[in-house]
């Protein structure tokens, strides 16, 4: 996993209500890189696409995130800069005969967790971003990803930590990226204003974070499982061409009033582009029970 040190920054665009923070992405651009097999035009049923999805966790492999794709009737193999062919190979050896499933693409940079938008949040050394201000019963929150949950105790507004926000209360990484975070300091506003609701491959997306502010772009993939490059896989995540950067984890990823999801890491940066991963934030909301308002 890849951290980032909190560093005081200055100039940062703040969105109302979210604290941003995120690690770093290197720059990503996808594309494709068939397997031999692939190329056979063979069909492949559900069942046996999901074994191939399941020997592709198996293979455990660094770098990589996969996902069915129905439409295709493929498994989408994304590797980052660090997969090599040797490892490529890896992965169909354990698909075996039905290998041809496989469909490789290849992104830029490395696959990270992004930890250090929105309005930056700060402890434990480290800065990530608030994701979504959230209530339950007369006590009020904040959703942040779970690798920066699991890196600091309390968090604070500024980088100097002497303004109070509250408590990690939950946290949870890897197989999820999401926590939970008391707000105890009462002369803090938590403004909220958004919903609750799961995203769409093809929706128009933004995400706001502390490092990078607001970028906008799509949504590529559903239910895309992440073996980032240093450890730590994660399941069920959107996966977007947004870009995003160091320090913007845990920051929203939001389709106008519609919260969607809380960013997780990917690679590529806000110059060239890149690839992003989210948590869906109906599964953290379910987890703590907690409300959006």
């Amino acid at each position: 996993m890849r951290i980032q040190r909190s560093t005081s920054r200055s100039g940062v665009s703040r969105s109302a209500g979210l604290l941003a923070a995120a690690a770093g992405l290197v720059a990503v651009a996808a594309f494709g890189v068939p397997s031999a097999n692939a190329a056979s035009g063979a069909t492949y049923s559900a069942d046996q696409l999901q074994r191939v999805s399941d020997a592709v966790q198996r293979a455990d492999v660094g770098g990589t995130a996969w996902h069915v794709d129905e439409k295709s009737g493929r498994v989408v193999v994304t590797v980052d800069s660090t997969v090599s062919g040797a490892e490529k190979a890896k992965i169909q050896k354990q698909a075996g005969d039905e290998a041809g499933a496989i469909r490789f693409e290849r992104a830029k940079g490395v696959f990270t967790p992004l930890l250090s938008a929105g309005d930056a949040i700060y402890g434990g050394g480290y800065r990530c971003s608030l994701g979504f201000n959230v209530v339950s019963g007369s006590t009020y929150y904040f959703l942040t990803a779970g690798h920066c949950g699991d890196v600091a105790n309390t968090w604070y507004a500024n980088s100097s930590q002497s303004t109070l926000i509250g408590a990690t209360v939950g946290s949870s990484f890897p197989g999820n990226d999401y926590a939970l975070v008391r707000y105890d300091n009462t002369s803090l506003s938590h403004p909220g204003g958004y919903s609750a609701a799961n995203a769409y491959v093809g929706e128009s997306v933004k995400r706001t974070g502390s490092t990078s502010g607001t970028h906008s772009g799509k949504v590529t993939a559903l239910d895309v499982t992440v073996h980032y490059s240093g450890g730590g896989t994660v399941r069920g995540m959107i996966q977007t061409n947004v870009c995003a950067e160091p320090g913007d984890s845990g920051g929203p990823l939001y389709d106008g009033t519609k919260a969607l999801g809380i960013t997780s890491g990917g690679s590529g940066d806000c110059s060239a582009g890149g690839t992003t991963f989210y948590q869906p934030v109906t599964e953290a909301l379910g987890k703590y029970n907690v409300n959006l308002y």
